[in-house]
């Protein structure tokens, strides 16, 4: 089995070096008590937690799986344990308001956290994740009357929460829901309809589940205007926040699923439930969105977290398995053959995993630093433009980095060959485990017309251009660099096919809206390529001058370097055919008749 070790020093370099943490959190008016000694502290300790304690538990999750019955649901062994060890830590409050309770800390301090957590063992991390997106939603739509209702305990950990919207007709299109909503003489309401695939609906590990519910009052417009949104708990809560008798929701169910086994994917049925509106009535959709950007940025993490742990075991494997000998000539004399690492296609598949593991750290980082100004920043100007960019980069991050992190899980697996195909090494359960996060939190492709429609094209290329503008920076504050010369030169061509790539797709549409969604995906994985460049080349430089001003850290720097010239030189080609699928048209997709597909 993979047993996971949190890179530390890469997580130091991408917040210290890289981003300048402690310079951000000095000027976040709540972060003052964020100081480097308590981050890294943080760190560290949260690093023992992830490898002590969640690693060992990530094997006996897929292999036990959860179980269900009339009582509820049971997760596997270890886990309720590790979870009670979690909340008596305090890490759930560690980003939490402190008036709720919690430590104050930022969110972007958090997310590294749920990195390490993450890869540790995705299935048990999904438990107290999704929490953190129902308190952001009852935190910022809620009454005051259920914030101090709901929010002490799920910031404590004691209780957490869910996300219910898709239903059994309906998946991301919402418009056609029919979970409904009645009037109670109470003020409340009577929740009743049925919800699937609701991740962490049922568990053991804490005592009371906060459901956040889309649901339909009567009269409500149809499609996604006439949506309204609820808290359901699973036992109802008193104005004081205690709990009092079970509520009328109950898991019908647990999917038998692919991967993610440790964690309970629930049916989940609401008989009359008793529920609360949050925000205004039919405006639940627009109050949803608070969870689902969180939501979004966290399942970015699962592509980074798949990469990394499948690198991590790729790279001990490659080391040590011995397979034929060396094209250039013998490195193993005293062995029976080399080491598979020294083969090319070998390091080719590492330095693939690599390449996107240490890009997506730097790229996640830096949106989580925007969602950082965005909630805290004193300046309604720049809460503005972090906004602003965090909503560009957000579906980039979602789609791009999943999809390139099951791109690594399986690069992982081929590494350890037949053995890979193998349980007991652990590496098939990352791709099973990967692969639903290319679907949930809005498939790739939705992500998509998210990024290409919305964000760049009804902004006429305005969200696309604060992006190009950091590159174009770059570029310009490193011309004549020699250190930077090999980055600038295609960064400053690419930045400009960039622009002209979106206006040529702009005006396609303009004759014909189908053209959105056929270029939607190529231009979206064009985007995730193109900014991670940005990344690499900020890193690589980086690296370069710290080995010019005699670092004592050779080996780290120079790896950084060389995976940097690896990016650019073997990955970033890949705009090339990105850029011509995606202004090839829609005819080839859209002119075959229905019927045709049929055999």
């Amino acid at each position: 089995m993979v047993e996971y070790k949190a890179p530390l020093r890469d997580i130091s370099f991408v917040m210290n070096e890289l981003l300048h943490v402690e310079n951000h959190y000095s000027e976040l008016p709540s972060a003052e008590m964020t100081s480097p000694d308590v981050v890294e502290a943080i760190i560290q300790e949260g690093a023992k937690f992830c490898e002590g304690v969640l690693s060992p538990l990530n094997s006996v999750g897929d292999s036990e799986g959860c179980t269900w019955s009339e009582d509820g649901v049971k997760t596997p062994t270890g886990f309720k344990e590790a979870y009670k060890q979690f909340v008596e830590g305090g890490w759930p409050s560690m980003t939490g308001p402190e008036e709720f309770g919690g430590q104050g800390m930022p969110e972007s301090l958090g997310l590294v956290m749920s990195e390490m957590i993450g890869t540790a063992n995705w299935s048990w991390g999904m438990y107290p994740g999704l929490s953190h997106g129902a308190f952001n939603t009852i935190e910022q739509h809620g009454s005051a009357e259920q914030k101090a209702a709901y929010l002490p305990k799920l910031v404590s950990g004691e209780w957490t929460g869910t996300m219910c919207l898709t239903e059994p007709h309906c998946g991301s299109d919402l418009g056609t829901l029919r979970c409904k909503a009645e009037p109670t003489a109470d003020g409340a309401y009577a929740i009743t309809g049925t919800k699937i695939f609701i991740s962490s609906g049922e568990h053991d590990m804490a005592d009371n589940i906060v459901h956040i519910v889309l649901a339909r009052l009567p009269g409500a417009p149809q499609g996604t205007k006439g949506i309204s949104l609820f808290i359901v708990p699973k036992f109802d809560v008193d104005a004081e926040g205690n709990m009092g008798d079970r509520n009328a929701v109950k898991c019908g169910s647990i999917e038998h699923k692919m991967g993610i086994h440790g964690n309970s994917t629930c049916v989940m049925n609401f008989d009359g439930a008793k529920g609360f509106l949050i925000g205004p009535e039919n405006k639940g959709l627009n109050c949803m969105f608070t969870f689902m950007n969180v939501a979004r940025l966290g399942t970015a993490i699962q592509g980074l977290g798949a990469a990394e742990l499948s690198f991590q075991g790729a790279l001990t494997y490659a080391k040590d398995r011995l397979a034929m000998r060396s094209l250039s000539g013998t490195k193993n004399p005293d062995g029976i053959a080399d080491p598979i690492i020294v083969h090319p296609d070998v390091r080719r598949m590492l330095l693939t995993q690599k390449a996107f593991a240490e890009g997506a750290r730097a790229m996640i980082y830096f949106a989580a630093m925007k969602g950082d100004l965005v909630k805290d920043s004193a300046s309604e100007e720049i809460r503005r433009e972090a906004d602003e960019m965090l909503g560009f980069l957000t579906p980039i991050a979602k789609a791009f980095l999943t999809e390139v992190g099951y791109e690594a899980s399986n690069l992982g697996m081929q590494v350890y060959g037949g053995h890979g195909f193998i349980s007991e090494w652990g590496m098939e359960q990352i791709v099973r485990d990967t692969r639903i996060a290319l679907m949930y939190e809005g498939t790739t492709g939705i992500q998509a017309l998210d990024l290409l429609g919305r964000k760049v094209l009804m902004t006429q290329g305005e969200s696309l251009k604060r992006f190009t503008k950091l590159i174009h920076t770059f570029c310009k504050e490193n011309e004549g660099n020699e250190l930077a010369k090999e980055y600038v030169e295609p960064l400053t061509k690419l930045n400009k096919e960039w622009g002209e790539l979106t206006t040529k797709i702009g005006m396609a549409a303009m004759k014909n809206r189908d053209e959105v969604g056929a270029a939607s995906v190529d231009y979206l994985m064009y985007s995730g390529y193109a900014s991670m460049a940005y990344f690499w080349a900020r890193m690589g430089l980086l690296a370069k001058q710290k080995l010019e001003a005699g670092s004592d850290e050779k080996a780290f720097y120079t790896a950084k370097v060389q995976t940097s010239q690896f990016y650019f030189k073997r990955l970033l080609p890949r705009t090339q055919a990105h850029a011509t699928a995606a202004v090839a048209g829609a005819e080839s997709l859209m002119d075959m008749d229905a019927e045709h597909f049929a055999l």
